[in-house]
C-alpha cells in the first residue's frame, strides 16, 4: 500500500512544483499609473539616493520584491534597483515596487525607441 502511494505522489509533487516554478516567472505587479521610475540604492535605512540624490523612506513604506511579496528596506542595503515609486503628501518615498526583468525589458525598450518612460503595463 504504501509503495502505491509513494509511486502515485511522486509525480504529483513533481507536475505541482513544475507549475509553481513556471508561475513565478509571469508574476506581473500592479503599479498604479502615477508612479514614476527611477533607481533606488538602499544607503542606511530610511535613508535611500534616488537617482543619485539623498532621499528617506516615510514611515510604513512598503517596498515590494519583484515577486510582489513585502521586503525590509535593511535586506536590501548597498543594491542599485530600477523601481517604480509613489511619494506621500510630505514627499517621503511611500510605496515602492521594485522591477522584474520582464518590466525592467519593457523600461529600457521604451528608453531605446525615445518614448517617455512610463510604469509599464501591469496586472495580475
Amino acid at each position: 500500500m504504501n509503495r502505491c502511494l509513494r509511486t502515485f505522489l511522486a509525480p504529483v509533487a513533481f507536475v505541482l512544483a513544475l507549475g509553481a516554478a513556471q508561475a513565478q516567472d509571469i508574476i506581473r505587479q500592479t503599479i498604479p499609473g502615477n508612479a514614476k521610475l527611477g533607481v533606488m540604492r538602499v544607503t542606511l535605512p530610511p535613508e535611500v539616493l534616488m537617482d543619485g540624490k539623498v532621499d528617506r523612506l516615510s514611515p510604513g513604506a512598503r517596498i515590494r520584491a519583484e515577486n510582489n511579496m513585502m521586503v525590509m528596506s535593511g535586506a536590501l542595503s548597498g543594491q542599485s534597483l530600477l523601481v517604480a515609486y509613489v511619494r506621500e503628501p510630505q514627499g517621503m518615498l511611500h510605496e515602492v515596487w521594485i522591477l522584474n526583468a520582464a518590466e525592467r525589458a519593457a523600461v529600457l525598450k521604451k528608453q531605446q525607441t525615445g518614448t517617455p518612460a512610463a510604469p509599464p503595463a501591469s496586472g495580475n
